[in-house]
């Protein structure tokens, strides 16, 4: 449309990702013969001591005669520690030297924890962990503060030109510096989808195949209407959506920026990487007081006084003002809820307990893309999240540390165990269309779903004030959800602080 507004940041290189799938099955993968909520995050016990390495010691491997012993401590994701052993294979298969053992430290699963506790570390400027695995959505302010080694000092020009031309482009993006360099790399990209319960859908009429939900999703009408159908005709299921609406960094980064951007709005207009103080605020524009109101309709039902015309209500418990992804999933995963919005590392869990009647759709979109105000916006978006491997400026084994990073790059160990082993997307798109991905058990069967997400992900806006930002925007969203305040109350205070934020830099 004439009057779209541009934006230089989606989140996927649309052409790349399109390339690439077609592609499908030119992967090399290099000797992929390979035989993959942790700790509180909090004070305490950090397992970063070499004495005490309890249950979160991976370093089982045994050094080659004669060259020193050097085990790096990684502070991980509970996930990489729960599949600790393929991921070691993996990497020994990718190239990391016998003489280096890895203590993985498993994080809370908590991204907010997580990111206290490395607040902590780094400020104490402590020498471990040496490897720090930070979401995508506060690896930048980190970098900012030069509390990230710049990755460039340590790894070849090919290495670098790997992760500029072939990994997902808006995930490069949350790993660099204002100047251009990369000082983390990403481990793997969240691309966010709605499960559902397929039997129950089909069993009231619905046809998801026929109408190929899988790849060109549903709008939230729609959505809404076959969820209350199918939760008032199963007495045995108390929940019909589940989602993740909490006061938390989750809120703001993913679920309400695609709410907004599925109808169309933006936080800044689009440019969600700035620049600080010289981009528009736009959260008070009718997408996305819009956006609000269907949420409201969802949780509190058509007599709320922002209930928007047309969507079923009461399909949503008042409980998810307080849940994040765990406490979401729960219910579905125990067949007591009908559709999940969540992260592809949930499949893993959802295939197991629900098997074919298991559905997977990209989130639904109130607009379509032509329709949206914003580029990049309308359609089945979804948040882009994910994780990066980052190394600590204070570590004392800094080449070790390189070696290790340079084998989570391997495209094996992407695929055998990022993928396989752990269940998440792996960040290079020609990985995600290889063979060996298609084949990969329970998730592979989705794979032309996180293709269409791949192709429609919405950037997180992270800059050097997100976390300030993101703070604001979740406790008025999760405010105004909860009815203390009207949608348009909510979003005028926080265009307000929003505002006063950006001219503090």
């Amino acid at each position: 449309m004439n009057n779209k507004q541009s934006s230089s940041n989606r989140s996927v290189n649309r052409r790349r990702f399109v390339k690439a799938a077609g592609a499908a099955g030119t992967v090399a993968l290099a000797g992929c013969s390979g035989n993959g909520d942790g700790g509180d995050g909090g004070g305490g016990d950090d397992g970063t001591d070499d004495n005490d390495r309890g249950g979160n010691d991976g370093g089982d491997t045994t050094g080659t005669p004669g060259q020193e012993t050097i085990t790096l401590d990684w502070a991980a994701d509970p996930r990489i520690e729960q599949n600790k052993d393929v991921v070691l294979s993996e990497l020994r298969n990718a190239g990391l030297p016998e003489h280096i053992e890895l203590n993985i430290i498993a994080g809370s699963s908590v991204t907010d924890q997580r990111q206290d506790q490395y607040t902590q570390w780094l400020n104490s400027q402590r020498s471990k962990p040496d490897l720090l695995m930070m979401d995508g959505g506060w690896t930048i302010p980190f970098i900012v503060r030069d509390q990230v080694e710049n990755l460039e000092n340590h790894l070849s020009s090919d290495h670098i030109d790997t992760v500029n031309e072939e990994y997902f482009d808006s995930a490069v993006s949350t790993s660099k510096s204002q100047d251009g360099k990369l000082h983390a790399i990403p481990m793997w990209v969240g691309l966010p989808g709605m499960g559902y319960r397929k039997d129950l859908v089909k069993e009231a009429g619905y046809d998801p195949d026929g109408e190929n939900w899988a790849t060109e999703g549903i709008t939230w009408e729609k959505f809404s209407k076959v969820v209350s159908e199918v939760k008032e005709s199963n007495d045995g299921i108390e929940y019909g959506y589940t989602f993740q609406a909490a006061d938390y960094e989750g809120l703001s980064c993913c679920n309400f920026n695609e709410f907004l951007s599925s109808w169309g709005g933006a936080y800044f207009g689009g440019n969600l990487f700035g620049p600080i103080g010289d981009r528009p605020i736009t959260v008070n524009e009718e997408p996305v007081l819009n956006s609000i109101r269907m949420i409201r309709t969802f949780i509190h039902g058509e007599d709320d006084s922002e209930a928007l015309d047309g969507y079923a209500g009461n399909i949503a418990p008042e409980a998810v003002l307080q849940w994040n992804e765990q406490n979401s999933a729960d219910p579905f995963l125990n067949g007591n809820a009908v559709a999940n919005r969540n992260w592809p590392s949930y499949i893993k869990d959802a295939s197991e307990e629900l098997g074919d009647s298991l559905g997977f759709m990209p989130i639904p979109h109130a607009v379509s893309a032509d329709e949206a105000k914003y580029d990049g916006r309308g359609g089945p978006v979804g948040a882009l999240g994910g994780w990066n491997m980052t190394m600590n400026p204070y570590s004392e084994k800094k080449e070790a540390a390189t070696e290790f990073i340079k084998a989570t790059m391997a495209d094996s160990f992407h695929l055998e165990a990022v993928f396989k082993g752990v269940g998440q997307i792996p960040p290079k798109p020609s990985v995600l269309s290889s063979e060996g991905a298609s084949e990969v058990p329970e998730i592979g069967r989705f794979m032309d779903t996180f293709r269409v997400i791949g192709e429609n992900a919405v950037p997180r806006p992270v800059t050097a004030v997100w976390p300030q930002q993101s703070s604001e925007i979740s406790g008025e969203v999760n405010t105004t959800l909860g009815q203390s305040k009207s949608p348009e109350d909510a979003m005028s205070d926080l265009e307000s602080s929003l505002k006063q934020i950006e001219e503090s830099v």
